[in-house]
This record gives structure tokens, sequence and C-alpha cells, in this order.
């Protein structure tokens, strides 16, 4: 089989195929139907330095083209998952592991960065910095070069040899700006893009069929704007960009190589198609040529060839 491995910052990959967070939990919870030894990675469901309950209940809402959700970010919190979660995959060296953290102010960022940087059994993290499903905090800080730029800076210099991932906002009308903040605070790679923001309503009450309102907005419908924006960082900035955002078949990775990225995620069509990460990698792995032939070769140089 060919070598499809691919660096991102310090770390090589055994593939470009990942698993988007906030799908499967922390991960153990798909291998049952997902052989996670096989893809280039994992990315655990976001954490925070203390547990958060979520979102009020409904939190899922199922739309023809798609799915809103309003989890909020439930998780068991950094001692927890540092305590618990993660120690079940380290028992698996296989997997390669990034996990998403979240916080709402610089000092929780520096809590965050200094509490994994002794640890091993991961490769990395992805800042999530545009969840739609918490109060301002979270989404304001993607949208704000300055603040994704000093955030980027202080937790890199506390990971060097770990893979810094910055997840964007497509909530702004300009991404490419976000992206070469987030490159020029040291990160290893912009993986693009966060849900969307939607909502819905029920004709019965007259009222947003979530508490909250607004909700994140995933699924196949997403594809035509998270390949565009793809587009757009990957001509905003020389780091890889991991796409995100609607993949259902072997062809829509196949459009975020072509747009420019260096990897993908998997995200909601594992509700109903967990399979589908694998057989992109089989895919890949048969046809190698899918992952250089972009229209845009900016990031060339960061694949093994």
């Amino acid at each position: 089989m060919s070598d499809i491995s691919v660096q991102i910052g310090p770390v090589r990959f055994k593939n470009p195929v990942f698993i988007a967070s906030g799908i499967c939990g922390y991960a153990e919870e798909y291998s049952p139907l997902v052989n996670l030894s096989r893809l280039g990675g994992v990315v655990t469901k976001t954490i925070t330095m203390l547990p958060r309950p979520g979102n009020l209940p409904p939190r899922i809402h199922e739309l023809p083209h798609g799915m809103l959700n309003s989890i909020g970010l439930e998780n068991v919190g950094l001692d927890r998952y540092v305590k618990e979660k993660l120690p079940q995959l380290n028992q698996r060296p296989d997997v390669g592991v990034m996990v998403s953290v979240a916080a709402e102010t610089e000092e929780e960022f520096i809590q965050l960065a200094e509490a994994f940087a002794p640890m091993d059994g991961y490769a990395g993290l992805e800042l999530n910095l545009s969840c739609p499903n918490v109060k301002g905090e979270a989404l304001d800080q993607g949208r704000n070069p300055t603040l994704v730029e000093r955030i980027t800076r202080i937790v890199k210099e506390r990971i060097p040899k770990k893979s810094l991932w910055i997840k964007v906002t497509p909530n702004i009308t300009d991404v490419g700006v976000v992206a070469r903040a987030a490159e020029q605070g040291g990160a290893d790679a912009i993986a693009a893009i966060n849900t969307l923001v939607g909502i819905d309503f029920d004709l019965e009450t007259g009222k947003p069929v979530f508490a909250r309102g607004s909700a994140g907005y995933s699924g196949p419908a997403i594809l035509p704007i998270a390949l565009q924006k793809v587009w757009e960082c990957s001509r905003a900035v020389t780091i890889p960009i991991v796409g995100i955002g609607g993949i259902t078949h072997i062809d829509d990775a196949r459009k975020f190589f072509l747009a420019g990225a260096t990897a993908i995620q998997v995200g909601t069509t594992l509700y109903n198609d967990p399979a589908l990460p694998e057989r992109i990698v089989d895919a890949l792995a048969e046809n190698p040529e899918w992952i250089h032939a972009r229209a845009n070769p900016a990031h060339a140089a960061t694949r093994k060839s």
C-alpha cells in the first residue's frame, strides 16, 4: 500500500483521515464501529477546565440535509479527562489523538496548555475557538484575530513538540484574516470549519426548537461552504489546512484536497455511515495522487512526496 502519511507541525500522522470532535465522544465510544487504528487520528470531544453540564434538551434536531445541535460543550472537565479518558486511549498507541479544548479566558488556556505540556499519549491540541453553542465568549474569540493570535501563541509556547490546530468559525466574512492570525501565533494547522449558526422553529409552539434559539448546523448541506472556506484559508496561509464539513462520500474528501486541504475530518455522517472514514483511507491508499492533485498547490511542501 502507498505511503499516505502527512506531516502537520512536529507530528507525522499515518494518513490524512480523522474523526471530527464531538461525534465520537472521547473516541472509545465509537471503537466498536470504527477501527480507530486505521485512521490518521481522532479529535476527541472538546474539554474545558471545569465540567460543563451542557445546554437544556432537546439538543439534536434533524433536518432534510443536515442536523442542528445544541450540545453546549457538555464534558467531564480536565481532571476527569486526564484521569479517566486519556488513559483509555493511551492503551492504544496506534491511535493518533488530538484533544479538542476550549476556554473562556487566556488564563484558562494557559492552565490547559500547562496541564497537557508534560503528558504523553496524545499528538496535539485542537483549539475550539468557534463553538456556536455556548454564550458569546468562545465564538467571539474565533472572530477576533488579535485574540486568535495571542491564544495560539500562549498555547504553542507550552507544547512546542505537539501539533496545534486552530478550529476556525465559518460565521465570519473573511476567514483568511483569522487563519493568518493563527499562523502568526505559531499554529501548525487550520481546522476549517466549525458548524454554521442556524435556527429552526416549531410550528406548533411558534418558538425555536432549542431553548437557546440558535444552534450549530452540520451535515451534507454545508459542504460547498466548507470547501469555500478551506479554499480561502489555503490562499491566506502556508501551514496545512484540515478540512471539515459535509463529507458523506469519498468524492467529498477528494474535493477538500483539491481546495487545498492536507487532511480531512469526518463528522455528522458517522451517525448513519460509520464505515466511511475507513473507506476513504482505502481509496487514498489506492489513489495517493488524489492527495496531491490540488487546484491550489500551496501546501505541496507539507506532504511527504
